[in-house]
């Protein structure tokens, strides 16, 4: 995986990138739900899980976790099942393992933050320490706490996200891209299907003898009946789902905002190419700006949301302005199966316990160096952020004053 235009490369080997997630776990004697230890690499979580519950035949509905984890990693986290009997097993790339009993299922509240140790491979001489220069910069002022590419998944290169176009009304372009959305890690023949359904749109007989999935079967088979329900298929996609394309889009906004934040106030700003737009990142920060932002938390897009000051809001007002919408454009009353919450979240973070290990010649990559990163970051940042920021050392831009 490449950062930019830039060498260095970070995945290239599941244990190069290794997760371990941190927890308060209330453990009693004996409890209704029984916690896991889930180690995985090449899985993500729910598929590791739904493979869990196939092998050992228990609903995976009884499954509860904090957090999703990347399925090119080395991972470790914790999930709880409802019952008592003891479903540990080990198999190749997954394993489960009893940890005890908890009167509660996982959920987020219970996470503390994440532990990190990443290799990073491909560099050329001289650049480990040019990266190394950086920790410093890193541990006074932190990196813009972006959401990363992860979460733009869902994202239609073509028709951009399908949140925005139901917040807009446009019931039958956020149809077209739940149904249609093609994504890297899908098999030919899914990627094919979903072509196919692109390219005849409208013809919901055709679409139909093509549909394979049950979602595919449900949506087509109601629109041969009735050419424009496009409002009653969006019901049927399921809470789950929905909730994942409105997530998407509160954490493009929140980019937006936090990036027209740092540009407002008057930072050296180098960009870092990403999928819906570049990541803007500082370097050191002045006392001042300083003070300002490590504090400061924004908020994620909704309806009613709470902003720390009038800066904020009226970038974020005119943010919306720019993409036709409006704060009350959130309050969605035709589709109710999910719903946009505000919550907040840091501008900025800085990494606990972050040390770099130059270690020498990379046995991949011929003449190329490899080195350690490790740290600690709270739930819901991204290290692979924290990979970007220090990949400006690498990029020659920028004068490093804010």
């Amino acid at each position: 995986m490449a950062i930019g235009a830039v060498a260095m490369k970070i995945k290239v080997l599941p244990e190069d990138f290794v997760v371990k997630e941190m927890a308060r776990l209330p453990l009693v004697e004996r409890g209704p739900y029984r916690v896991y230890l889930l180690e995985k690499k090449g899985w993500n979580t729910v598929d590791a899980l739904l493979r869990i519950a196939r092998a050992q035949g228990v609903p995976y509905r009884l499954f509860s976790y904090g957090g999703l984890k990347d399925r090119h990693a080395h991972t470790f986290q914790y999930v709880t099942f409802k019952g008592e009997k003891d479903l540990s097993l080990r198999k190749k790339g997954y394993s489960l393992t009893s940890m005890g009993f908890m009167d509660r299922p996982m959920g987020p509240d219970l996470l503390e933050g994440n532990e990190f140790s990443i290799v990073l491979r491909a560099l050329l001489p001289g650049e480990g320490e040019k990266i190394q220069e950086q920790i410093p910069e890193v541990l006074d002022s932190g990196f813009p706490n972006y959401f990363d590419d992860q979460r733009f998944g869902s994202y239609d290169r073509e028709m951009g996200f399908m949140a925005e176009r139901l917040l807009k009304r446009q019931y039958n372009g956020a149809l077209q891209i739940y149904l249609t959305g093609i994504y890297p890690e899908e098999k030919r023949e899914a990627k094919e299907r979903k072509l196919f359904f692109r390219q005849n749109w409208g013809n919901w007989s055709l679409c139909l003898s093509r549909a394979k999935t049950t979602m595919e079967k449900k949506i087509f088979s109601l629109l041969s009946k009735n050419p424009k329900a496009y409002i009653e298929a969006l019901r049927l996609i399921p809470k789950d789902e929905l909730s994942l394309f409105f997530s998407a889009y509160q954490a493009y906004l929140f980019n937006q905002l936090l990036s027209r934040l740092l540009q407002s106030l008057g930072l050296d700003l180098i960009p870092v190419p990403g999928k819906v737009g570049p990541y803007l990142f500082y370097r050191l920060l002045k006392s001042e700006v300083r003070e300002y932002l490590l504090p400061l938390e924004l908020p994620l897009a909704a309806s009613r949301m709470k902003f720390p000051d009038a800066l904020t809001e009226r970038l974020f007002r005119t943010i919306l302005e720019e993409r036709g919408l409006k704060r009350s454009s959130f309050n969605l009353r035709k589709i109710r199966q999910a719903f946009f919450k505000s919550t907040p979240r840091k501008a900025v973070v800085i990494p606990r316990d972050l040390s770099f290990t130059l270690l020498g010649a990379d046995e991949i990559y011929s003449q190329r160096e490899k080195a350690l990163l490790s740290f600690k970051l709270p739930p819901g940042s991204y290290a692979t952020m924290l990979t970007k920021r220090l990949s400006i050392a690498l990029r020659g831009e920028g004068t490093g004053n804010g």
